[in-house]
């Protein structure tokens, strides 16, 4: 796969857990909100590869 189509795949899923997460805790789903928390939740996704492919590579 190359990295736009895990880009694609890892904002899909992003986007589905931040709406779960925010009815579960908010009671509410607001697009600002569940769009804030899927770009947080993506950009953790992309930090947390990059620390293990580091740590394979030492």
């Amino acid at each position: 796969m190359n990295g736009f189509q895990i880009f694609v795949i890892r904002a899909i899923v992003g986007l589905a857990i931040a709406a779960l997460l925010s009815r579960f805790f908010f009671q509410a789903i607001n697009p600002v909100s569940v769009g804030l928390l899927a770009v947080f939740l993506v950009g953790m996704s992309y930090v947390s590869q990059y620390f293990r492919n580091r740590r394979k590579k030492d």
